[in-house]
């Protein structure tokens, strides 16, 4: 035997029934960037290597490259900054092929120190 469900449609409405239909529209755009805010908030505050290993992807280098840099970016303790960001920040500090530099940091050519000083003072 199903469920009765009482219809309380009308009354769940109130609140909308006498928004014209561009109203509606606009309502439902703020309804949606409120579901979406947090979302992109945690996407910009949070990463993982996977990530990072994709965005080096799409930046030109293969997986093994990519996941060499993200090994040493982590090792930097950077991965928060992303590992592009900490290749293409080092390209343009060295006016150096964006390349060559990621190239640079998978064969452990930079220290530590020489990574984190990019970001001293925060991310750019």
């Amino acid at each position: 035997m199903p469920i009765k469900r009482e219809d309380d449609f009308e009354e769940r409405r109130s609140h909308l029934k006498d928004l014209s239909d561009e109203e509606l529209k606009e309502r439902f755009w703020e309804l949606s960037e409120k579901i979406v805010d947090p979302l992109i908030d945690l996407a910009k505050t949070h990463t993982s290597a996977s990530i990072e290993r994709s965005v080096l992807l799409r930046m030109g280098f293969n997986s093994v490259d990519a996941k060499a840099i993200v090994n040493q970016v982590v090792k930097a303790d950077l991965l928060s900054k992303g590992a592009g960001h900490v290749v293409y920040k080092l390209a343009q500090k060295e006016d150096r092929p964006v390349k060559e530099v990621g190239l640079d940091i998978k064969d452990e050519k930079y220290e530590k120190e020489e990574l984190q000083v990019l970001f001293d003072g925060g991310a750019e």
